[in-house]
C-alpha cells in the first residue's frame, strides 16, 4: 500500500489485517513503523519519489494500492504520471494481480484523471486489473473505507459477508 501510513491508511491495514490479508506499508521514514506494525501491516521504508525504493516492496504482494490522492509536497503532479507509470511497469513482471489507484483527493483533478489515464494504459497495454477508488478521502471515512475494502475485495475474487 503506497501512501498507507496517513490514519485512514491505518485504518485500512487495522480492518485487512483482521480480514486475514497481509499487508505492506510504505512509508519515506522509520518514523512511522511502531504505528503500522501495531495496526498489523508490515513497515517498509520507500518513497514513491524514488520508485527503485519500492521495487521489492511488491513481492509477493498481490493488490498494489496507489493511495496518494491527498498527497502535498514534491512533484505531486509526477506521483500520478511518470512515477506510476514506471510502478505500473514494474507490476508486469510481479506477483500483483490488481491495481487500485485513488482518483479523488486534494490535488488538482487534472493530475488524478492523468493518474487514472495511466492505470487505463497499463491495462489496455498488460492486461492489468485495476479499480478506481473514487470515495472522496475528505469525506466520511467509513465511506472511503467500504469502498477501498470492496475494491480489494473484488479484485481477489472474495466474497464479503
Amino acid at each position: 500500500m503506497v501512501g498507507g501510513g496517513s490514519c485512514r491508511g491505518l485504518e485500512l491495514t487495522r480492518v485487512l489485517t483482521a480480514d486475514g490479508h497481509a499487508v505492506r506499508v510504505v512509508t519515506r521514514t522509520d518514523a512511522r513503523r511502531a504505528e503500522i506494525e501495531a495496526a498489523g501491516g508490515e513497515c517498509w521504508i520507500g518513497t514513491p519519489d524514488a520508485i527503485g525504493t519500492l521495487r521489492y516492496a511488491l513481492d509477493n504482494v498481490t493488490v498494489l494500492l496507489w493511495l496518494l490522492g491527498t498527497a502535498a509536497g514534491g512533484d505531486v503532479a509526477a506521483l500520478h504520471g511518470s512515477r506510476l507509470a514506471m510502478m505500473l511497469e514494474r507490476v508486469t513482471d510481479s506477483t500483483v494481480r490488481g491495481v487500485i489507484y485513488e482518483a479523488s483527493g486534494t490535488i488538482p483533478a487534472a493530475v488524478l484523471s492523468a493518474g487514472a489515464h495511466e492505470v487505463h494504459e497499463a491495462n489496455r497495454r498488460n492486461e492489468i486489473p485495476f479499480r478506481l477508488l473514487q470515495a472522496d478521502p475528505r469525506g466520511a471515512r467509513e465511506a472511503w473505507l467500504a469502498e477501498t475494502v470492496g475494491l480489494v475485495a473484488s479484485l481477489l475474487g472474495v466474497e464479503r459477508g
